[in-house]
Parts: C-alpha cells; sequence; structure tokens
C-alpha cells in the first residue's frame, strides 16, 4: 500500500523541499502571466503586420495624443489611450533598384534589405524628421502630423513628404546596428555608422545652417567599436552657451586600458557650440571628452564584479533641471554567468571626473596614467562662452588647446554610482534587463520612484525604491513581475505617459500597453494593500484603488516605507476585513491509513513565507510542525507522509509577509483505518461480480465506461484522499496491466473472428438477392457495431488484485 502511494506521488509530480523555506526577498510579489494580464483587462496588444517587424523606434508625443513608431518599412501612429483603435499607417519600403543592390551584395533579402526606421525625432509643431536604413542605403524624409488636436480625427494629417534626403551619418547602414539621436533647435546629433562595411563609427551633428561635424575619424582613442543607446541635452549653466550634450554608449576597452578583448560603459560630451577647428580638427569635435561608466557589486577580497554592457539610459528630471538623476541599465559580458543590474548616477559625479585627469599613456609599458604635465588653457572640454572665458567660438581656441584635445579624448577616472554600488542586481534569473522607464509618484509620506524594467524575455519588473535611513540609502522592493507579449522575445523599446498613466512596449514581434497600476490584484482587504507597498494604491476603506494626493479621506491607508498593516489596519472593526479574506477557507480531507496526503496552500504573495500549525482532536492547543521524515513543506502546500491515525485533526496554513501574519486555510484531516478500507475494497468485489453476472453478453454492455456500481478498484483510495486529477494513475495501472489486457485482447479477437464468420456464411445464404452494394453497406454496419461493444467490454474489466 505504501509502495504504491509512493508511485502516485511521483505520477504527481511533487518537488519536496527540506528544510526551511528560502528567503524571498529578492522575488517578485505578484508574478502575472501574458493570458492572466489579459484577462484582467491589463493588457492591449498590437501584434504587428504580416509584411513588417522591428518596431524599435519610439516617439512620444502628449500632446496630440498620439504614439510614433517606426518598423520595418513602416511607420505608424497609435492613440495613446488604447493603441488598438484609430492605427494610422503609411507604407516605406526601400526602392526595388535599392533591394536588389543589397542583396547583390551578400545582404538577406527579408532581414536586412529593407527599409528599417531608426530616427523619430520632432522638427517643428507640424513635421518630424524620420531616417531609415533604406536596404543598406540611408535615406531620410519628412513626415507631416499636422497640429495638435484635442481630439483624433479619422483625417487627420498624417503624411510622408516627397522628397527624400541622404541619411548618411543619420541612420546606420545596418539594421542590426544601435544608433541614438537627438534633434536640437534644428540640428541632428547621432551617434551611428557612416559606412555600409560598419567600419566608421561617429558622432555627428548635421541639418542646421552650420557645416556637418563628426569626431576624429579611424582613432580608437576617441571611439572603439561603440554601440550607441542615447542622446541627452544637459544645461550646465543658466548661460545657454555653455549647454552640453552627453552620449551613453559602450564600446571596445582601448589598448592598455584591459588585459584582454572587453567592454566597457561610456558617456561622452560635446559642447553645443562648438564647431571645430581653424588649423586642425576642421569640421571636428575640439570639446569631446569621455568618461567611463562603473556599476559593479564590491566583493569581500576587493575584486569587483562588473556589469560592463550598457543597455539603456533614462534622465529622471528634477527641479533643477541642470541636476538629473541618471538610471542606467547593464548587463554582464561575461559567458560564466547572467547578470543585470541598475546603477544611480548624479551629475556632480559627473562633472567633477571631467574636471579632474585626464588618460595619458606613458611610462615603459606604455601604460595608462594621469596626464602629469601642466593642461593648456582654456580648459579642453570647456564650451567657448562668457562664463569660462573670453573666446567667442571654438575656432578661436589656441593651438595648444587642439592638439592637446585630439590627442587626450578620455579621462583617467572612472564614474562610480550613487552608494559605490548598484540598487539592483539580478543573478538567479532566466532573463537579462534591456530598457528602464522611471515615474515619480507622489505617496502618502513623500515621492518615490517607481521603475518600469523591459527585459529580453518579454517580461517588465515593477521595483519601487524606498529610503531606509536617508535618500541615500535606498530599499528596492520587487512589486510585479509581468508578461507583456504572447512569446518570449525582446524588449527594445520603452515609454511612459505620465499624462494617461500607460506603458507602451516595443518589441520585434508588435506593441503592447499596460497600465502603470493595477490596485485591483491586490485584493478588497486593508492588509493586502499595505502589504503591496505600492505608490499608486491606497485602501480607501472599500478595497485597494488608484491613490490621489488631493482626496483627502479618513478610511485611507497607505504605507510605502514600511508596509505595516498593524499600525495602519489595526483600528478597523473585524467586519472590515483585516485579514484579507471575509472567512477563512475551511475544508475536510479523508486519507487512509499508512497512506500520503498532500494540504493544498499557496499565498497569493510570492513573498510570504507559509507555516503550518496542528491541533488534535478535543485539544485546543496549537503545534507548530517541524519538517522531519513524515512531514515536508514545500511551496505549494504540506505533504503528509505514512500517516496514522493520531495525524487527525485541524491543520492552519498561515502566512507571514513583513512581520504580519494572516491565517489563509484550515483543513480537518480525517484518517481512515485500514480494516474500513478492506470493507470497501469486499464490497466492491461483490457489487462488480454481480454486475458481471448480470451482463454476461457483450451486446448488453452498457455504454457507459464506468458506472456508479463499478467502480475501478485504485479509485477508492483517490476518493478517500481527495485527489486532484486520475489521469496519471490511469496512465500508471495501464502500464501494468498491459500484459494482462493484451492476452485477453488476442482471445476477444479469435471469438470475433469466428462469430462474424458465421454470421457472415449465415446472411449470405438468406439474402442472396441483395445486390452487393446493399450487402457491402450492411456488413460494414454490423462490423462498426461488433467492435464498439468489444472495445466497451474490455474497458470495464477489472485488474488483478495482485496489483
Amino acid at each position: 500500500m505504501a509502495s504504491f502511494w509512493g508511485m502516485v506521488v511521483l505520477l504527481c509530480g511533487m518537488v519536496v523541499i527540506s528544510g526551511a523555506q528560502k528567503t524571498k526577498s529578492n522575488m517578485p510579489r505578484l508574478k502575472l502571466s501574458y493570458k492572466e494580464m489579459l484577462e484582467s483587462n491589463n493588457l492591449v496588444t498590437f501584434e504587428g503586420l504580416a509584411n513588417s517587424s522591428a518596431y524599435h523606434t519610439f516617439l512620444l508625443d502628449e500632446e496630440k495624443g498620439r504614439l510614433v513608431v517606426g518598423a520595418k518599412d513602416h511607420i505608424f501612429s497609435f492613440n495613446l489611450l488604447n493603441i488598438s483603435r484609430d492605427l494610422a499607417q503609411i507604407p516605406w519600403p526601400a526602392s526595388t533598384s535599392r533591394r536588389d543592390e543589397c542583396k547583390w551584395a551578400g545582404k538577406d533579402l527579408m532581414r536586412e534589405c529593407a527599409n528599417f526606421i531608426k530616427v523619430l525625432q520632432p522638427f517643428n509643431q507640424t513635421h518630424l524628421y524620420v531616417c531609415g536604413t533604406g536596404a543598406f542605403h540611408p535615406v531620410c524624409a519628412y513626415l507631416e502630423v499636422g497640429k495638435k488636436l484635442e481630439v483624433y480625427q479619422p483625417d487627420s494629417v498624417f503624411r510622408l513628404e516627397p522628397l527624400i534626403e541622404n541619411g548618411r551619418g543619420k541612420s546606420p547602414y545596418d539594421p542590426k546596428l544601435l544608433t541614438a539621436s537627438m534633434l536640437i533647435d534644428g540640428e541632428l546629433y547621432s551617434g551611428t555608422s557612416a559606412d555600409f562595411m560598419g567600419r566608421d563609427f561617429a558622432i555627428f551633428r548635421t541639418l542646421g545652417q552650420h557645416h556637418p561635424i563628426r569626431t576624429e575619424q579611424h582613432d580608437s582613442r576617441w571611439l572603439n567599436d561603440p554601440r550607441f543607446v542615447s542622446v541627452h541635452l544637459i544645461p550646465e549653466s543658466d548661460n545657454p552657451e555653455d549647454d552640453k550634450i552627453y552620449l551613453f554608449f559602450r564600446e571596445n576597452a582601448m589598448d592598455g586600458e584591459h588585459a584582454g578583448k572587453a567592454t566597457h560603459a561610456r558617456i561622452g560630451q560635446l559642447c553645443k557650440n562648438d564647431f571645430g577647428g581653424h588649423r586642425s580638427l576642421v569640421n571636428k569635435w575640439t570639446t569631446f571628452l569621455k568618461a567611463r561608466l562603473v556599476c559593479s557589486v564590491p566583493g569581500l577580497n576587493g575584486i569587483d564584479t562588473h556589469f560592463d554592457e550598457l543597455q539603456d539610459v533614462f534622465l529622471m528630471s528634477a527641479k533643477d533641471p541642470k541636476n538629473p538623476t541618471i538610471y542606467a541599465v547593464f548587463t554582464t559580458s561575461s559567458n560564466i554567468f547572467k547578470g543585470s543590474a541598475v546603477c544611480l548616477y548624479s551629475m556632480a559625479d559627473i562633472r567633477r571626473v571631467f574636471l579632474g585627469p585626464y588618460a595619458h599613456r606613458d611610462g615603459p609599458n606604455y601604460q595608462w596614467v594621469p596626464f602629469p604635465g601642466r593642461v593648456p588653457y582654456p580648459r579642453p572640454g570647456t564650451c567657448p562662452s562668457k562664463t569660462f572665458g573670453g573666446f567667442d567660438s571654438t575656432k578661436d581656441l589656441p593651438d595648444d588647446v587642439i592638439t592637446f584635445a585630439r590627442g587626450h579624448p578620455a579621462m583617467f577616472n572612472p564614474i562610480y554610482p550613487i552608494n559605490n554600488r548598484p540598487i539592483i542586481v539580478k543573478t538567479d534569473t532566466d532573463y537579462q534587463f534591456t530598457q528602464i522607464v522611471v515615474d515619480k509618484v507622489e505617496a502618502e509620506d513623500g515621492q518615490y520612484d517607481v521603475m518600469f524594467i523591459g527585459t529580453d524575455m518579454g517580461k517588465v519588473l515593477k521595483v519601487v525604491s524606498i529610503p531606509r535611513g536617508s535618500w541615500h540609502d535606498l530599499e528596492e522592493v520587487l512589486l510585479e513581475e509581468m508578461t507583456v507579449f504572447r512569446e518570449p522575445t525582446a524588449i527594445t523599446a520603452m515609454e511612459l505617459s505620465t499624462k494617461q498613466q500607460q506603458l507602451y512596449l516595443g518589441s520585434e514581434l508588435g506593441i503592447s500597453q499596460m497600465p502603470l497600476h493595477r490596485c485591483e490584484v491586490y485584493g478588497k482587504a486593508c492588509a493586502e494593500c499595505c502589504l503591496a507597498r505600492d505608490p499608486y494604491c491606497a485602501w480607501d476603506g472599500t478595497e485597494c484603488s488608484r491613490y490621489f494626493p488631493m482626496a483627502k479621506r479618513r478610511t485611507r491607508r497607505q504605507d510605502i516605507r514600511n508596509g505595516d498593516p498593524l499600525t495602519q489596519c489595526s483600528d478597523l472593526q473585524p467586519h472590515d476585513n483585516l485579514n484579507g479574506q471575509p472567512t477563512v477557507l475551511d475544508k475536510t480531507v479523508y486519507a487512509v491509513e499508512n497512506s500520503s496526503t498532500f494540504l493544498e496552500c499557496s499565498p497569493k504573495s510570492q513573498r510570504a513565507l507559509t507555516y503550518w500549525q496542528y491541533k488534535q482532536v478535543n485539544d485546543d492547543r496549537r503545534q507548530d510542525i517541524k519538517a522531519e521524515d513524515r512531514f515536508v513543506r514545500t511551496e505549494q502546500g504540506l505533504l503528509i507522509r505514512t500517516l496514522n491515525k493520531k495525524d487527525s485533526g485541524t491543520y492552519v496554513c498561515q502566512a507571514v509577509e513583513h512581520g504580519f501574519m494572516q491565517t489563509l486555510l484550515k483543513v480537518t484531516l480525517e484518517v481512515i483505518d485500514t480494516e474500513r478500507l478492506d470493507d470497501l475494497i469486499h464490497r466492491d468485489d461483490e457489487t462488480t461480480t454481480h454486475t458481471a453476472a448480470t451482463h454476461t453478453t457483450p451486446w448488453d454492455t452498457p455504454p457507459a465506461r464506468e458506472s456508479p456500481n463499478q467502480k475501478l478498484w485504485y479509485r477508492d483510495f483517490l476518493s478517500l484522499v481527495n485527489h486532484p486529477t486520475l489521469n496519471s494513475v490511469d496512465e500508471f495501472c495501464e502500464q501494468v496491466w498491459k500484459r494482462e489486457k493484451k492476452q485477453r485482447r488476442q482471445k476477444a479477437h479469435l471469438s470475433q473472428q469466428v462469430q462474424l464468420h458465421q454470421q457472415q456464411q449465415g446472411l449470405v445464404h438468406a439474402h442472396t438477392h441483395v445486390n452487393a452494394h446493399g450487402l457491402a453497406a450492411k456488413w460494414k454496419h454490423l462490423q462498426e457495431r461488433q467492435k464498439g461493444r468489444n472495445r466497451r467490454t474490455h474497458e470495464l474489466e477489472r485488474a488483478p488484485r495482485s496489483v
């Protein structure tokens, strides 16, 4: 008996975990699948066109209420309220001749020889500037979108101008290469590849009234095979002449900077009013400087674990526009382990490094050291303005300044994150971070930064930064993990609309839209809402709903910093539903002596720890159930092996989260002794024998597979323990009885052949006058009838007691 139930446990696929439960602080509190997101109306999807893909380039227009998306051979315009409504699209494929040239050059016709949109920038109030790869021949054009509309009209302007411009230096040739661009005051700043082979990488400034300008060509000290991520304008002072352009990218480490081949994350700066040199660096940047961004976890032995693959950057604006907070997403370049991290940087630290020593190669080993000599005046990298000197233009800078800037573009000191460590580290998952956007949310006890992080598996993580002692000592709480695409795919674009409170996500397959908050999924209880620690949500006296700072309610409860329902919900009456459920779920389970049973209890929150208590019959004392040989605690419940009569009683499942305990389930377990079980088996034998005697011929077999009086013998066992499914046990028993069933089928088949032959002989003599067609149809009907009855007869045969 015990061995049989051991097999049943294996068939059910139970995975037991002995000992104490693992720490769950790094797990998402709620995990929502793609199906759950759709069923709860928290996800709207656009699954793309059959002849398009690569929905990677986003432009969010809050004023017009539109999301413009660049993809393969198409430009789309979506409604911010619902991307499935009011869709407008413009096909912009590459010309046939360009596609043929691309194919003759050895490129893939479907994946590379198309017009992949890489640049979408606002040019003025009525037009956008759009660039694409053009089948390895970059092209640009102006897209007319019209003026601001309060309500979108189906006939609104969305038209591509016929004038096509050369896109070299604006869009890459190869669609696989990353590019970053920003259009400021009619001038396009872009980091991209400028040749067919993808070897000439540069930072360009094009359009406008001035001559195009770029970085030094074929000099690895300036750029060494970079991959550009983003471009941002950050003011340096109140004087617009001091404004600087910052570029974030990753590149190969410079010669001598690392022992082997390595990737480093960089931040580069340029002056907006840089027009190149007069005799040297003509039409080249004279104020370009770069520094390394470090995101690493300090080790106990002094060796740090680095995350060097910069993936995305988000600038969180502050009251002072000169000092935004910079969120950066990194991944590892190691083949040993796969990890991701988010680091936080301040502009004060960045400016301090750019004012520090320059990197210089010197010494017998020709290694990088701080520049030991005199730095020329004005300091290279300083913008020409009245604030920091008397030079009106970079063309007026002295020759020694230009020469020094050409040979020393890199800074020696790296830029470290706030607190010298990442705020989020993930190394135990099957995904890596790809994108990030951040929303500043007003809560009852202050403002919080809520991060939405995209991954390469189509999942979105919702994380809130909570200060412990100060705003520089942050605790990261992972609130939710949501799957937003039907198939695993990398999220390559993210935009957040604070006006619509929506998040928009792009991938190779399509586009998804989701709200920033889902307060209803936390339940209607005050305790559950406080434990969620979601700044968007608060308990309003009835349920967990959206928090609005302006609405003052006496019954409102919210505690983001501590997440303590004891202090927030202790003054509520019992009928106010403190525990999260109106009544605790109470059920009765029957089990057989010397067998095993499983008591299922799974809390809604994945961060909650479950504890079990046991109370015997006629005893009010509760005992804690500790892990031992017979009691095994799992993530889904409690497994009890080798039951005996004294195990009968009440089992209570409790969940503990953030110091708060609540009861989830009460199970009354009744263990049935073996004598009573034998009575059930003997009664089943007698009933089956009587039924078999009354139904001796296969022609009288009832159509049902199993009548109430003809249960298969092992189903009595499973009904006693309230087993959830019998399919796996049926399959197991079929294997056990395979040989005997095969023998019986062979005997039955022989008897059928003899009986069928006799019937055929008799019917042939009786109906010789019937035509051949009618006879064949009648024989077919009789054969089908005979097969069906024999099959049901075999299925009702009992298994031998020896099993």
